[in-house]
C-alpha cells in the first residue's frame, strides 16, 4: 500500500505528471484500497490543493483514517470536518535530555580526519581575565553540565528552542563547535535571537522565530563550510545524498584544496563530517564499517539554504518543491528537479553562456537544454538516476571538453564512445549500475582521471579494462579502480601508486598461477604504497589461495573483501593492524579462524557470506566440514575482537554458531541472512549487544527453526537480564 500512495503523492506534486499517469494511480489505489480498511499517513504537506489531491485519490471508507501532518494552519483547516490537533513541544525535562545528547554526539565525534580548530574560531586561543591562556580542546569534560565555564551551557539555550527537536539539536550542535565561548555569551546570544523575551521560558516558537535559529547557527560556520552547505540546495526536499557523491562534487567544483598536508579527499571528508556535527545534514544510513553512507537535509533547513543559493545566485533550481525566482543574471549552478514542457521552455530561456554544473533528476525527455552542449563550458554534469538517455546525449557530452565529474549512474547508457578521449580534464567517471561493460582504449588517453567507478556491486556485473591500460604505463593519477573484470592474461598495475582503492568484481584466471602472477606482485607492490581497500571475487578461488605466498603484506589495508571458496587465511591477515572492515567467504567462517581475526585490533565490522543465491555441494560440504573441526558448531573465543561493533553472516546454510563467555564485549549489532539456520548460542555473553537481526528466505509459515531459535534466545536474554532486541525480517 505505501509504494502506491507514494506515486499518488509524486502524481500530485511533480507538475511533469500527465493525466493519464494520475488516473493510472487512482485506478491503482481504487483496486488496492477499496472496501478495505486501512491507515494513511502523509507527512509534513505545504500545499492546500496537494492534500485535496491526495484525499480524492483514496476510496471513501468509513472505517478507514487518513493522518495529515503540516506546519501550515492553511492546509490543517482546508477540511473542516478533520479533527485539528496542534502538536505540542517537548517539556523541560525531555528538552534538556535531547540537547545534551545532541551536544555530546556532536562534541564527541572520533571521524574527523582534520581537527575541527584547524577550520573554526577554536584556533584562537582565550585568555582569561587573569591574562593566562587557555587551549579550548584541553579544557573540561565533553558533557554539558561539567567542566569550565567553557563547557557550561545556560539553560536559556536550549530553553529559547521552544520544545522543538530542530531547534534543539540544530543549537546543540552549533554549541559543540564553540566550545571557547564564555557564559556570558551564551547567554547574550539568547537575548540577540529573542529580546523581547529576556529570560523568559519559550514555551511555543514560530516559523520565523525557528528559522531566525537556523540562521544564525548558519551564519556562524566558517565560510568553507558555508559554501558547501550552499551545495545542498542541488539536491531534492527529502533526498538521500550520498556522502561519496558529495564530496567528489565539492571537489570537482574547486571548494576544496589541500591542507595541512591533507589530501583534497581527507579535507573534504572534513567537511563532511564537520556539517554533521553543525547538524546542517544529518544521517540516514551508514556502511558497515560505521561511516556515514547516506545523508538527509531537514525540509526547514534546506528552505533557509535554497533561499541563501538563491539570494546569492549561487545555484539557480528548476523545478521541485522551491518556488525560486528566474535568475536575474547568468546561471552558475543548474540543477533541474522537474520535466514538464513549461519548465523546459523556462530553461531555454535562460542564459547558460556561464554554467559549470548541471544536475538533473526524473526524465532527460524534454529536459536537457539543447543549447546547454554548444558552451562546453560545464564542469560538472550529474544524471545520475535520469531515464531517457539516449545515443546523441553522450556524444554530445563529449564535447563538454572541461568536464571534471560525469555522472552517468543507473542510467540506460549502453556504452562510451572512443571520442570520450576529448574529456582531457576528467577526474571522477561514475558508470555504475549501467550496462556499460568495457571501456574504450581512448579512456587511457585521460591522464587526469583519479576514480573510474564501474560495475554492479550487488549483480557482480563487471567493468573490463582496456588493453592499453594492460600494456602502458598510463593514467597514475588513479585513485580508485573499483568494479573492474579481469579475465587471463597479464595484468600489471604496478605503475598506479596513487591507488587507494582496487575493486575487482569477477576474476577469471586461466593456465594455472602464472596468468595472474603480475597482479599478486602488483597487489604486493601498491600495498607498500597507498592502497586502503582491496575487494577481490575469485570464481575459481585459486587467486585467493594465492594471496598467502605475499611476502609483504599490505599492512595499510582498512578495509577487505575476498569472496571464493576458502578454508585458510592468509598468515598477514592477523597482521593488518589498521583493518577497520573485514569481509569473507562464509566458507571461512571456522573456530581457528575468528580466533586469529580476534587479534586485529582496529576491526569494526566482520561479515561472512556468500554471493550465489544456492550454493553448491563444494560449499555446503566445506561449511559441514568447518562445523565438525571444532566439534559441531563454530565458538567464538573469548577476548579479542576489542572495537568489533557489527558482525554479520549471511549463507544458504549457517553452522550453529556459539559465543563464548566475554566473547566480543564490545558488539552492538548481530545479523543473520540464511535459508537454514542450525542454531545460535551464548547470545546472553555479549556484554553490549543492542540489536539480533534474522533474516530467513525461507517461507514465514514453514520458518519453524527460527521460531525456535528466537524464543530460546529471548528466554536466555531475559533471565541474564539482557534487554537487546530480537528482529525477524520475512
Amino acid at each position: 500500500m505505501s509504494a502506491v500512495v507514494a506515486k499518488c503523492y509524486s502524481a500530485g506534486t511533480s507538475r511533469g505528471k500527465n493525466e493519464g499517469t494520475k488516473q493510472q494511480l487512482h485506478e491503482d489505489l481504487k483496486t488496492l484500497l477499496e472496501k478495505k480498511s486501512y491507515l494513511v499517513l502523509i507527512d509534513d504537506v505545504w500545499s492546500a490543493n496537494m492534500l485535496e489531491n491526495i484525499i480524492n485519490a483514496l476510496p471513501v471508507n468509513e472505517d478507514s483514517r487518513i493522518i495529515v501532518t503540516t506546519r501550515f494552519h492553511s492546509v490543517a483547516t482546508t477540511r473542516r470536518e478533520g479533527d485539528i490537533r496542534r502538536v505540542t513541544g517537548l517539556d523541560d525535562k525531555q528538552s534538556q535530555t535531547l540537547f545534551e545528547q545532541a551536544f555530546a554526539e556532536s562534541k564527541g565525534s572520533k571521524d574527523v580526519t582534520i581537527v575541527w580548530s584547524e577550520f573554526s574560531a577554536t584556533t584562537a586561543k582565550t585568555e582569561d581575565g587573569d591574562g593566562s591562556v587557555h587551549s579550548p580542546s584541553r579544557q573540561g569534560s565533553n558533557s554539558v553540565n561539567e567542566g569550565s565555564k567553557y563547557a557550561t551551557v545556560p539553560n536559556e539555550v536550549w530553553r529559547m528552542c521552544g520544545g522543538l527537536p530542530l531547534a534543539i539539536v540544530t543549537m546543540a550542535g552549533h554549541l559543540a563547535c564553540n566550545p571557547h565561548k564564555s557564559l556570558k555569551v551564551w547567554s547574550d546570544v539568547c537575548s540577540y535571537l529573542f529580546p523581547e523575551s529576556g529570560q523568559d521560558h519559550r514555551k511555543e516558537l514560530t516559523q520565523e522565530e525557528v528559522g531566525r535559529i537556523i540562521s544564525y547557527c548558519y551564519n556562524d560556520m566558517p565560510a568553507e563550510i558555508k559554501t558547501c552547505s550552499l551545495y545542498l540546495s542541488i539536491f531534492p526536499k527529502g533526498h538521500r545524498i550520498s556522502r561519496k557523491r558529495l564530496t567528489r562534487r565539492w571537489i570537482a567544483e574547486g571548494f576544496v584544496c589541500e591542507k595541512h598536508g591533507l589530501s583534497v579527499e581527507e579535507v573534504a571528508e572534513t567537511y563532511c563530517m564537520v556539517s554533521l556535527r553543525r547538524k546542517i545534514i544529518r544521517p540516514v544510513e551508514h556502511s558497515s564499517n560505521g561511516k556515514v553512507k547516506k545523508c538527509i537535509v531537514h525540509d526547514m533547513v534546506l528552505e533557509h539554504i535554497v533561499a541563501k543559493a538563491s539570494e546569492e545566485n549561487f545555484i539557480t533550481v528548476v523545478g521541485g518543491n522551491w518556488l525560486m525566482q528566474p535568475p536575474s543574471s547568468k546561471v552558475r549552478r543548474l540543477s533541474l528537479q522537474g520535466s514538464d514542457s513549461k519548465r523546459a521552455k523556462d530553461t531555454e530561456k535562460m542564459n547558460l553562456s556561464h554554467v559549470r554544473s548541471v544536475t538533473m533528476f526524473g526524465s532527460l525527455n524534454n529536459q536537457l537544454p539543447a543549447h546547454l552542449f554548444k558552451y562546453g563550458i560545464v564542469q560538472v554534469l550529474d544524471l545520475e538516476g535520469c531515464t531517457g538517455f539516449k545515443k546523441h546525449h553522450i556524444v554530445e557530452i563529449c564535447r563538454m571538453v572541461l568536464l571534471k565529474y560525469l555522472s552517468l549512474r543507473r542510467t540506460d547508457t549502453k556504452c562510451l564512445p572512443n571520442k570520450i578521449r576529448r574529456l582531457k580534464n576528467l577526474e571522477t567517471l561514475d558508470i555504475r549500475e549501467t550496462d556499460i561493460v568495457g571501456l574504450p582504449n581512448p579512456i587511457c588517453q585521460l591522464e587526469r582521471l583519479v576514480n573510474i567507478l564501474g560495475g554492479n556491486k550487488q549483480t557482480r556485473k563487471a567493468l573490463k579494462l582496456p588493453e592499453e591500460l594492460k600494456k602502458r604505463k598510463k593514467m597514475k593519477a588513479l585513485r580508485i579502480l573499483s568494479g573492474i573484470e579481469i579475465s587471463g592474461g597479464s595484468v600489471d598495475l604496478h605503475h598506479l601508486t596513487e591507488l587507494r582503492k582496487l575493486a575487482i568484481y569477477k576474476l577469471k584466471t586461466m593456465g594455472g598461477t602464472a596468468s595472474f602472477k603480475d597482479l599478486i606482485s602488483s597487489i604486493e607492490y601498491l600495498g607498500g604504497y597507498s592502497l586502503h581497500t582491496l575487494v577481490i571475487d575469485d570464481e575459481s578461488s585459486e587467486f585467493i589461495k594465492s594471496l598467502d605466498d605475499l611476502s609483504y603484506p599490505p599492512k595499510f589495508l582498512i578495509a577487505l573483501e575476498l569472496y571464493g571458496k576458502m578454508v585458510k587465511l592468509p598468515n598477514w591477515m592477523k597482521q593488518l593492524n589498521v583493518l577497520n572492515k573485514l569481509t569473507l567467504s562464509v566458507t571461512a567462517l571456522r573456530t581457528d579462524n575468528l580466533k586469529d581475526l580476534s587479534k586485529l585490533e582496529a576491526l569494526f565490522s566482520l561479515t561472512f557470506s556468500f554471493r550465489a543465491k544456492e550454493q553448491d555441494r563444494q560449499t555446503l560440504a566445506m561449511v559441514a566440514e568447518n562445523k565438525l573441526y571444532s566439534n559441531g558448531k563454530v565458538t567464538v573465543p573469548e577476548g579479542g575482537f576489542k572495537s568489533l561493533k557489527l558482525m554479520c553472516l549471511s549463507g544458504f546454510l549457517l553452522p550453529l554458531l556459539s559465543f563464548s563467555r566475554g566473547a566480543m564485549p564490545e558488539l552492538e549489532r548481530l545479523e543473520l541472512r540464511y535459508n537454514m539456520l542450525e542454531g545460535l548460542s551464548g547470545v546472553e555473553n555479549l556484554a553490549k549487544l543492542k540489536e539480533v537481526h534474522f533474516t530467513s528466505d525461507a517461507k514465514a509459515d514453514e520458518d519453524t527453526m527460527t521460531k525456535d531459535i528466537v524464543e530460546e534466545m529471548g528466554i536466555a536474554l531475559k533471565i541474564n537480564g539482557k534487554k537487546s532486541k530480537i528482529i525477524v525480517h520475512q
